[in-house]
């Protein structure tokens, strides 16, 4: 389960997707934030980065929230 930069940066363009982690949301909230304050090919990688290490970890309770990144 990888999120591409593209998905990342549409996760951050497009309106809100409807997760069903809590967790998931507020993190990818929370770097939609950061991005919108500083939008460049780097913090864009930092956010690419630190979706894909959280969807590691807890891959096993995220597989249909994935699912909607995935079709980004």
């Amino acid at each position: 389960m990888k999120v591409t930069l593209q998905q990342t940066q549409k996760l951050f363009t497009e309106g809100e997707l409807k997760f069903e982690s809590l967790v998931l949301s507020l993190l990818v909230t929370r770097l939609k934030i950061m991005y919108s304050r500083a939008p460049s090919e780097k913090m864009l990688e930092e956010c690419n980065t630190a979706i894909n290490s959280f969807l590691d970890r807890f891959k096993d309770g995220l597989a249909a929230d994935y699912e909607i990144i995935a079709k980004l």
